[in-house]
C-alpha cells in the first residue's frame, strides 16, 4: 500500500511538474506571439516612413527579361524575414523550456546560417540590378549608333555578368562551386573564341559601321555646312 501512495505521488508529481512547465512554455508563446504584433505593427510605419516602397517602384521598373519585370514588394519581403527569424527565436526559446535541446540547437544552427543566405541574396539581386543596367546601356548605346545586333549582344552581356553574379551568390552561401567555376572557365573560353572568329570573318561591317559613326559624331555636326569634291550642302 505504501509502495502504491509512493507511486501516485510519483505519477502526481511527474504530472504537475510537466503540466507547469507546459503552462510556462504556453506563456511564452502568447507573450511572445503579442510582442510579435508590435513588432511587425512599429517596423511597418517605418518602412511607410521612410518610402522603401518607391525603392522597389524603381527596381520593378527594370526589365530583366523581355517583355519581363520585377514585382519586388518590399514592405513584404522585409516583414516577412523579420517575421520567420523571431519565429524561430521564440520556437528555440520554448524547445529550451520544455526541454527539447535538440530541436533548440538546429534551430540556432538554422538562424546563425540565416546572415550567410541573406548576404547571399543581397549579392544576387544588387548583381541583378548592374547586369540590368549594363544590358540597358548597351542596348541603348547600339540603338543610337544605328548598330544592328543591340538586343543579342546586351542579352549576352546580360547572361555573363548572371552567370559570374549567380557563382558569387553561392560561394557566399557556402556552397562549393569549385566543379562549376572549373566547367563555366572552359566553356567561357570555347564561346569567346568562337564569337571572336565569328566577329572577325563576319562582323567586320557592322565594326566598320560602328567606327565610322563613331568617328562622323566626332567630326561632324548638324546645321554644319560640309564639301566633298564638287557636292556640297548641310548637314
Amino acid at each position: 500500500m505504501e509502495n502504491l501512495d509512493k507511486y501516485k505521488e510519483i505519477i502526481i508529481d511527474g504530472f504537475m511538474t510537466t503540466g507547469i512547465t507546459v503552462g510556462k512554455a504556453l506563456i511564452i508563446l502568447l507573450i511572445g506571439w503579442l510582442i510579435l504584433k508590435v513588432i511587425l505593427f512599429v517596423l511597418k510605419k517605418v518602412l511607410k516612413a521612410v518610402k522603401i516602397d518607391a525603392l522597389g517602384d524603381k527596381i520593378n521598373e527594370l526589365e530583366v527579361i523581355e517583355g519581363k519585370k520585377l514585382n519586388v514588394n518590399l514592405t513584404k519581403i522585409i516583414l516577412s524575414v523579420v517575421k520567420w527569424v523571431y519565429l524561430l527565436m521564440l520556437i528555440i526559446i520554448v524547445a529550451e523550456v520544455l526541454g527539447l535541446t535538440i530541436i533548440s540547437e538546429e534551430l540556432g544552427n538554422l538562424i546563425s546560417y540565416l546572415p550567410i543566405l541573406i548576404s547571399a541574396l543581397v549579392i544576387f539581386m544588387i548583381g541583378l540590378f548592374i547586369a540590368t543596367l549594363a544590358k540597358n546601356a548597351i542596348k541603348s548605346m547600339f540603338k543610337s549608333l544605328e548598330i544592328s545586333g543591340s538586343k543579342i549582344i546586351s542579352n549576352l552581356v546580360f547572361l555573363i555578368l548572371m552567370i559570374i553574379i549567380s557563382i558569387t551568390a553561392l560561394n557566399q552561401a557556402g556552397i562549393d562551386t569549385e566543379i562549376i567555376t572549373s566547367n563555366m572557365t572552359l566553356i567561357f573560353g570555347a564561346f569567346l573564341g568562337a564569337f571572336a572568329l565569328a566577329l572577325g570573318l563576319g562582323a567586320r561591317g557592322v565594326v566598320a559601321d560602328l567606327l565610322r559613326t563613331f568617328y562622323t559624331r566626332r567630326t561632324y555636326e548638324l546645321g554644319q555646312h560640309i564639301k566633298f569634291n564638287k557636292v556640297e550642302g548641310e548637314i
